[in-house]
């Protein structure tokens, strides 16, 4: 089975002088949710932005089903929703009119456009607010429409960054229940957050980044062997606490 994502070598920032990223390498596999988790700073975001297409990488590459960006522009786009941190809509659209506007981007069929919408507003507790104009909605509300938006095109990949914050407890529940459920259909999903204890409940492998270079990633049992641990015991967090305190496990 081939990868949904794949990072080879990734090296990237803002400055070719100066990389944030240093010879990134990892994959995401169909039916998968892979956690990224790293301290502030430690290049998360900037690794989501070479992803997306939004900064050019200095060395390596990006493929999403098989394709870079460079090679099929719209193929590789369309293959992508992003949730991210801070929701971005525009305020003079109503939130059915967002949901209509990203069904018409990505081609969702009418037949099943109706069913999909009433399903996505009914399970998020937003079908009461669904004529609102976004510039009425709380943050939680207007992150909420963007979590709708995008799975609401069903893609093959998900790139979700620090998706819990806004969000209240049946929000937060019913974003994990989706996952789940396109995660069951084939979908991958690439998810930052800082929330260990949801991130290792969730995810099926993770990935941790510290200054701007991945020290450990795989399964919780390979996480907690890059800390010292036995890979039988201990949590995500303790683990990623002793990955990278000092600088990792041995300090320095």
């Amino acid at each position: 089975m081939n990868p949904v994502l794949e990072v080879r070598n990734l090296t990237g920032g803002y400055s070719p002088r100066r990389p944030v990223l240093h010879g990134l390498s990892f994959q995401v596999e169909p039916g998968e949710m892979v956690g990224l988790i790293g301290l502030n700073g430690a290049g998360k975001s900037t690794a989501i932005k070479h992803i997306l297409g939004l900064m050019q990488a200095h060395e390596g590459e990006v493929r999403v089903q098989g394709q870079t960006l460079g090679q099929e522009p719209g193929q590789y786009r369309s293959a992508i929703a992003y949730v991210p941190e801070t929701p971005l809509l525009f305020d003079e659209l109503t939130v059915e009119e967002h949901l209509h506007l990203t069904g018409m981007a990505y081609n969702v069929e009418e037949s099943r456009y109706s069913d999909l919408t009433a399903n996505l507003l009914d399970d998020f507790y937003m079908t009461p607010k669904r004529s609102a104009f976004a510039a009425h909605l709380s943050k939680g509300m207007r992150q909420k429409v963007m979590i709708m938006n995008a799975l609401l095109a069903r893609p093959p990949l998900y790139i979700i960054d620090e998706p819990f914050l806004g969000l209240d407890p049946l929000g937060i529940r019913s974003l994990l229940d989706k996952l789940v459920e396109v995660k069951r259909e084939g979908a991958a999903i690439f998810m930052s957050s800082h929330i260990l204890s949801t991130v290792e409940t969730y995810c099926d492998r993770f990935i941790v980044l510290h200054h701007g270079k991945i020290i450990a990633q795989g399964s919780l049992s390979d996480i907690r062997s890059a800390a010292g641990m036995p890979s039988d015991n201990g949590t995500l967090e303790e683990a990623f606490y002793r990955l990278t305190a000092d600088g990792g496990p041995h300090g320095g």
